[in-house]
């Protein structure tokens, strides 16, 4: 990629790579910022994904800010934020946090919330909020049981990940499938062809 075409992923997740890739935008590089993720006091889902993401691509731009090698690159970042009504669930790190997400989730509907934030290579800031609605199935207590065994859940948002196993246990989705996956591609394409990034580059090389 040209000089001006170098796309900096303020995220490790494998997902948001594997989305780019498969719209043709290969990060060029991975820079995972270890932020502190907690809510405020009375913060919204939308309110949340919407701080979050613009503070990771603002943390990865200070970092490269100096590097001359990098002064002409675009930073992306995104944070995803799942809520039933107000009430966020936690990346599930522990079995107790995924069993409860997933009986609350069972049977009813929740928000997936994703805020992508870009940052121009003349440090202009773009940031966009997009909302899906899931409904869960009614789960058994055998599917969540065999669920936790797979250990899909494990660092997930709401405890599952909507391209494996769990994908079986949606009932209805309105909005934007790749959002719920980590990353909606529609809206961050748009985003970077508007800020000059030729995001057809890739498309011949494949």
């Amino acid at each position: 990629m040209e000089l001006r075409q170098k796309l900096i992923l303020a995220s490790g997740s494998p997902r948001r790579v594997d989305l780019l890739k498969q719209a043709g935008v290969e990060p060029a590089r991975l820079m995972p910022m270890d932020l502190d993720e907690t809510p405020q006091k009375s913060e919204h889902p939308r309110s949340l994904a919407r701080r979050l993401s613009a503070d990771k691509a603002k943390a990865a731009y200070e970092a490269i800010r100096q590097d001359v090698a990098w002064k002409d690159g675009y930073i992306l970042a995104a944070d995803t934020v799942v809520a039933v009504g107000r009430r966020i669930l936690p990346k599930a790190e522990y079995l107790e946090e995924a069993s409860s997400a997933l009986h609350l989730l069972s049977g009813r509907s929740h928000w997936v919330f994703t805020g992508v934030c870009l940052i121009a290579p003349d440090g202009r800031l773009r940031q966009k909020i997009v909302e899906t609605k899931v409904r869960f199935k009614r789960l058994s207590g055998y599917d969540i049981e065999c669920y936790l065994a797979s250990g899909q859940w494990r660092g997930k948002a709401g405890a599952y990940a909507i391209q494996g196993i769990a994908g079986t246990f949606v009932q209805k989705l309105v909005g934007s499938y790749t959002n719920v996956v980590g990353l909606p591609l529609f809206e961050t394409v748009q985003m970077l062809a508007g800020e000059g990034y030729d995001v057809h580059t890739g498309w011949t090389e494949g």
